[in-house]
């Protein structure tokens, strides 16, 4: 499968609610990282975080994935993801965000997925407490400062 493809595949499986087909875009033992929920391992779990997870509390979604980068093994590419919310705050409205998607290739699937996402506007149009927001974003912060590529801005 061609990057396009590929993407193409990936967004369309989330927009249709399709955990099955979303999890054979992976490997066997494929991660996804997902900035709002945490790691999902392996064909099942991904599949749940689609078909529970990600339509717990939220319907309607949009992704889009726009200029992809790829040399094979790793794939990169700048999205636009958006949804209606469920949750009580947010009283129905689309909320949106832009990021990065970084793709780790092997065999013609996605071994690792992780993301970089500018969440900010997103906790502010679904009227988040400022101590939600924090705490939040402080996960974040705690999970930049434990990757490895990271490691010589901690000294």
């Amino acid at each position: 499968m061609n990057t396009t493809e590929l993407l193409k595949s990936f967004c369309s499986a989330v927009e249709r609610r399709d955990g099955q087909a979303f999890a054979s875009l992976f490997t066997e033992d494929g991660v996804y990282h997902d900035v709002f929920y945490g790691d999902f391992k392996g064909w099942a779990k991904i599949a749940e975080m689609i078909d529970d997870w990600f339509h717990r509390t939220a319907r309607d979604f949009r992704w889009d994935m726009h200029r992809p980068v790829s040399d094979g093994t790793m794939l990169y590419a700048y999205y636009t993801f958006s949804y209606i919310s469920t949750l009580p705050e947010a009283e129905g409205k689309r909320v949106g965000f832009e990021g990065v998607a970084m793709m780790t290739l092997r065999d013609g699937r996605i071994a690792e997925y992780r993301e970089v996402a500018n969440v900010g506007p997103a906790f502010v149009e679904l009227g988040f407490a400022p101590e939600r927001t924090a705490k939040i974003l402080a996960k974040e912060g705690a999970h930049l400062k434990q990757q490895p590529a990271f490691r010589r801005h901690l000294s």
